[in-house]
């Protein structure tokens, strides 16, 4: 009713506007042609901007949740949109919606999902020219979605990606009076340099952008404190360091509910299949056994480690090194050592997969078996709870950023061996939570040491998983009320 009350005075405007021109002009004023129109101009400029800036009683508790990305694929951007509304926001969550986000952000009423397409270029000539079409197709789409929706207090976006995002969202937030937050994953600049190269002309553009645009924020965030320290000492932003924490969904999973999602993916993936013969009373899996008659699940005494990664497929992640690990862990197996068989689950979509399902493919190997699912966001989780070591091979491209897998897994309670970076010391406790690996030999050569004695929970597998029992840090409840909650809330 408002909305059109408004569009009605809009139009009363307008229609006054009209006959004063109509009556100078009929009446042979002097006026000049271009002050009028100047006049007019700025008239029809301040009304829209007017309309633009109009604000009601729920503007306050209204906020724009923006990722020029996968809603399904960015788990932080989804948390911070459920946190939002626990606290009586609504949240208007903008992005790609390619995967299904979680369950719990599509059941809030509170969450409204706008969704956006992947707008691709000029298709043939150059590569700049494709490349320079797309950014102004994505900078047409978000301007009309960002100005479209009503106004928000804040728009809360994730970088990277920020071409064009970031300089968009911030014309919204100067046109409207919203707030503007970025929360900084990692620097665009530094992943883009991965295939380009430092000295690429894109890559100069676009650390330029981010240097010149990050600092005009209202606030930022931040998922390390070494990324803080470089926000401000390089960029001039003080930003709040907001570490990822794992969600509640993220915790050791109870026996039956491993056997449930064994017996799903047996469906699938053959890797999980029992090679005994099927009894009426009896479900197996390669790693658990279920008594339907008594509804007990038990995990089996010679079943294989499940061994867990998972990807985006990028160039910041090299599978060689763990597939190479994997082919040395089988030749100690072959070379007489008494170690476990394996099933190694990496899972994710992203760019380089079909790259590395072909090379997994080529391998030829008797005690380690390979797959490759996607899962729904409900069974992730689930796995995580369900495994016996996990394995990290994210290098942070600008050496600022952590894995949130490993926060997860953590979560999980499930030890985990990671490629080394920078900054990696900060999540990965080397010899306490986890072992840090520099090659796939160390790589390897851990795999040996801490499957030695599975499935006993007496070596230094079962220390890790002790050590992360009890040292369980704050939840990403607390720490985004703690760290998060009073920038928003602040007046």
């Amino acid at each position: 009713m408002a909305t059109r009350c408004t569009c009605t005075a809009s139009l009363a405007v307008f229609a006054l506007i009209a006959a004063f021109l109509i009556a100078f002009y009929t009446a042979g004023s002097s006026v000049t042609c271009s002050a009028v129109s100047l006049t007019v101009v700025t008239v029809l400029v301040s009304l829209w901007l007017w309309s633009l800036r109009r604000r009601n009683g729920d503007t306050d508790r209204r906020v724009c949740v923006l990722v020029l990305g996968d809603i399904g694929r960015s788990p932080r951007m989804q948390y911070h949109a459920l946190s939002l509304s626990k606290h009586g926001y609504n949240v208007t969550f903008v992005g790609f919606l390619d995967t299904k986000p979680h369950q719990d952000v599509l059941r809030e009423e509170k969450i409204s999902i706008v969704p956006i397409i992947e707008v691709k270029g000029v298709r043939g000539g150059p590569k700049i020219l494709t490349y320079v079409t797309k950014v102004i197709l994505q900078c047409l789409q978000f301007l009309h979605v960002l100005l479209k929706m009503e106004t928000q207090s804040h728009i809360l976006m994730q970088n990277p990606p920020g071409l064009p995002s970031i300089a968009v969202a911030w014309l919204v937030c100067v046109l409207r009076g919203s707030r503007f937050v970025i929360d900084w994953h990692n620097y665009g600049y530094t992943i883009m340099a991965l295939s380009h190269g430092q000295t690429h002309p894109l890559v100069r553009l676009a650390k330029w952008y981010e240097h010149f645009f990050g600092p005009l924020a209202t606030h930022n965030l931040c998922v390390t404190n070494a990324m803080n320290v470089d926000l401000q000492k390089n960029w001039g932003i003080r930003a709040t360091t907001l570490y990822d924490r794992p969600a509640s969904i993220f915790r050791e999973t109870p026996l039956k509910l491993q056997h449930e999602l064994f017996m799903r993916l047996a469906k699938a993936y053959p890797q999980f299949q029992s090679k005994e013969s099927e009894e009426v009373e009896v479900e197996r899996t390669v790693f658990s056994v279920c008594d339907l008659a008594g509804d007990t699940v038990t995990l089996r005494t010679e079943r294989p480690a499940l061994l867990l990664s998972s990807t985006s497929w990028t160039e910041d992640e090299d599978f060689s090194v763990l597939l190479t690990a994997l082919e040395e862990y089988e030749g100690f197996i072959g070379g007489g050592a008494s170690l476990p068989s394996l099933v190694c689950v990496i899972t994710g979509k992203g760019p380089q997969k079909e790259h590395y399902r072909k090379l997994i493919d080529s391998l030829h190997l008797d005690h380690v078996k390979i797959c490759t699912p996607w899962l729904e966001a409900e069974d992730y989780p689930v796995l995580l709870g369900s495994a016996d070591l996990g394995v990290c091979l994210h290098k942070s491209s600008s050496g600022l950023d952590l894995p949130m897998k490993v926060v997860d897994m953590f979560g999980c309670c499930l030890p985990v061996c990671a490629i080394h970076f920078n900054c990696l010391h900060e999540l990965v406790k080397h010899e306490e939570n986890g072992l840090i690996f520099r090659d796939s030999r160390e790589l390897a050569e851990q795999l040996k040491s801490l499957l030695s004695e599975f499935p006993g929970s007496g070596g230094r597998l079962g220390v890790f998983r002790r050590n992360l029992r009890t040292s369980r840090g704050q939840r990403w409840d607390d720490n985004w009320d703690q760290n998060v909650l009073p920038l928003i809330s602040a007046p």
